[in-house]
């Protein structure tokens, strides 16, 4: 029997910040993503701090997403000493780069703002690329005495769950697990073999809406909004969550289900990541990759229009009211998404649709949560227009298809620890897993460390 040490340095008590560190009885270090804290000033104020572990002494960072909450200290890392290898799926490593660019913009801007330095630049970002090797997914990387496999996660392009096995056992990091079936991505894959899983719980506590349901809400809000001859401004995550509704109002708008509207990409970060889903459709679902087969491609209807310079996203004011903007970010702290905001949520024609976790403390929650004026630049904004959000749209699993995963592997699993959530969705879904499937289940806390049998 060998051992291994499990370390909650970031996610434990926390939607974000994702960072979990094992380390096994031959002395192997492996840390699993190194993410921003996001939503606060307090998250502000965590990213700052010294990492609880010596970067210079972990062997290997294994990267499930590129979302910012589980890479964005990454810079950081390796600003602090880090020089082992980082390990992802090829997609992965391709947004993964555009997002710590992008990611560096916002931090100069709250650098300028709060006076703090920044925590890491784009020096950081070559190095760590540098460092970076891609893998593709169930090819496996012998680390010391550890077998170590990415599993598609289903969550976003390229994502994956990281398996480690030692001495024949498995204990797998699930990242953030996806909302299958997706319009664009394959199913999250099955695991039946866990000893340990250390899995997310971000709507640990709620169901989403049916995929068909989703969709026509979507339709709904879509023709309302055009027939009131308002604007529908949707705040969308660059990453998996703007694909998606691209792809969906382009099978819309083909089969005449909506207004052929103006439809307007108002990010330079989405627009790159939408490039890396072109290169990637191998990485699509088989009736994605079919459409793409019988049509001209993905991402290329005549409604389409991606601004990417400032110049291009002012002109949009002259376009029509009748029209759609997908701009970032995805909970409204900050890029092109607060200048329309400020423009069109006094407009009581017009729709702020939400379309994904909304984290507290965030502007988006707060529309989210019925405020009737809001903070924007500076100025005191009125909100007239209607605020919606359609939670299927989430590429989080909900409390159901957790659960569901987690019976797959109930006859075997030993622990089950549930991270990545608001406390009150971890818990939810521990006792859940403990009341109908039987497993042991706990949601650790912050810098919580346990030892494991394997």
């Amino acid at each position: 029997m060998s051992h291994a040490t499990l370390r909650f340095f970031g996610g434990a008590e926390s939607v974000t910040g994702s960072n979990f560190l094992l380390q096994t009885d031959d002395g192997v270090q492996i840390l699993v993503d190194c993410g921003m804290f996001q939503g606060s000033k307090i998250a502000d104020d965590e990213n700052h701090k010294a990492f609880a572990y010596n970067p210079k002494d972990i062997t290997a960072l294994f990267v499930t997403h590129a979302h910012i909450d589980h890479i964005g200290r990454i810079g950081k890392l390796v600003r602090d000493g880090f020089a082992g290898k980082i390990y992802s799926t090829p997609p992965t490593k391709e947004i993964a780069e555009f997002m710590l660019i992008d990611s560096i913009g916002v931090l100069s801007k709250e650098s300028r703002r709060d006076g703090t330095p920044l925590i890491y630049n784009e020096g950081d970002v070559s190095r760590a690329m540098s460092l970076w090797e891609t893998v593709p997914y169930h090819q496996p990387i012998i680390i010391g005495t550890a077998s170590i496999v990415f599993r598609d996660s289903g969550h976003v392009l390229g994502s994956a769950m990281v398996e480690v096995t030692l001495n024949g056992k498995k204990i797998i990091f699930t990242g953030d697990l996806g909302n299958s079936p997706s319009p664009l991505l394959p199913d999250t894959e099955r695991v039946t073999d866990a000893t340990y899983l250390v899995m997310e719980s971000v709507y640990g506590d709620r169901v989403h809406e049916g995929k068909e349901e989703r969709r026509d809400r979507l339709e709904d809000i879509i023709e309302e909004t055009m027939r009131a001859g308002g604007t529908l401004m949707i705040p969308a995550f660059s990453l998996e969550r703007t694909q998606e509704l691209l792809y969906e109002i382009e099978n819309m708008m083909e089969h005449s289900r909506i207004p052929l509207s103006p439809v307007f990409l108002d990010s330079p970060l989405a627009i790159k990541v939408t490039n890396v889903f072109k290169k990637y459709e191998d990485y699509f679902n088989a009736h994605a990759r079919q459409r793409i087969h019988d049509s001209d491609g993905v991402f290329r209807f005549p409604q389409l229009i991606m601004t990417d310079t400032t110049a291009q996203s002012k002109r949009i004011y002259e376009a029509s009211d009748k029209k759609i903007i997908i701009a970032g970010s995805g909970m409204s702290n900050g890029g092109r998404i607060l200048h329309h905001e400020k423009r069109y949520l006094p407009d009581p024609k017009s729709t702020l649709l939400l379309a994904g976790y909304q984290a507290p403390g965030s502007l988006g929650r707060v529309l989210q949560d019925g405020a009737r004026e809001v903070i924007i630049m500076g100025e005191h904004v009125p909100v007239n227009a209607r605020v919606v959000t359609i939670s299927g749209y989430s590429a989080h699993k909900d409390s159901e298809g957790l659960l569901d995963f987690v019976a797959q592997t109930a006859d075997i699993v030993k622990k089950v620890f549930v991270v990545m959530g608001e406390p009150k969705s971890s818990l939810t879904l521990v006792q859940r897993i403990r009341d109908y499937l039987g497993v042991s289940a706990v949601a650790p806390a912050a810098g919580e460390s346990v030892e494991l049998d394997f």
